[in-house]
């Protein structure tokens, strides 16, 4: 986070306001410069996109065959086959290929799981690589909301300060009024305080 004072000025200056000369010392001293934050951080990563770029094609047939070994018509097309096979094994309508204890089919089973646990392992851990990818980016997106959090803080307590100058000096500034009005006429300066009670009270009847 780079902070540098801006470049622009908030009090303007005219060549010509000459009578302004005797309030600028109201502004003396006053910090009128707010901070500027540069966003130099990189862009929000979108995980998706870079999990995708980044597959093989040995790890897309692993994600194929991850989803279809996992999903319900695989679940259901498996259970029909083995009962059909179970059944026609069991009967004596046709010629058996596979007597009780059905060995072909524990080793077809076998050969299948054989192979297929692999594809799910390799699944598996891409995922666990793309979930370590996810974490990573969530560490960078929340360093980048606290630098922006911590900024616009910043930028508030140099509003607050700003505000309390301007606050004590537009009171200073009150009472020097209020002193000037007194010598030149006291009963002006009743009339403007009756004035002014009068105004305060009408806005409390009105809320």
């Amino acid at each position: 986070m780079d902070i540098t004072p801006a470049e622009g000025q908030v009090v303007p200056h005219h060549p010509s306001s000459g009578h302004l000369d005797a309030y600028r010392h109201w502004l003396e001293g006053m910090h009128l410069k707010f901070p500027t934050f540069k966003h130099d951080h990189p862009p929000v990563v979108d995980v998706n996109q870079v999990a995708d770029e980044q597959l093989t094609i040995g790890q897309r047939i692993a994600d194929k065959v991850a989803a279809t070994v996992g999903s319900w018509p695989f679940i259901i097309t498996q259970s029909i086959i083995l009962a059909v096979w179970l059944v026609l094994n069991s009967i004596a309508i046709i010629r058996h290929w596979d007597p009780y204890p059905f060995i072909l089919l524990n080793l077809m089973l076998s050969f299948q799981a054989a192979y297929a646990a692999p594809f799910v392992m390799m699944s598996q851990n891409r995922q666990a690589e793309k979930d370590r990818i996810t974490a990573q980016n969530d560490y960078v997106t929340d360093c980048k909301g606290e630098e922006e959090v911590r900024h616009i803080m910043d930028h508030l307590d140099h509003q607050d300060a700003l505000i309390l100058q301007i606050v004590k000096r537009l009171e200073e500034q009150h009472m020097e009024m209020k002193e000037q009005i007194a010598r030149l006429d006291p009963e002006l300066v009743k009339r403007i305080a009756m004035d002014a009670q009068q105004v305060a009270k009408e806005q409390a009847e009105q809320n």
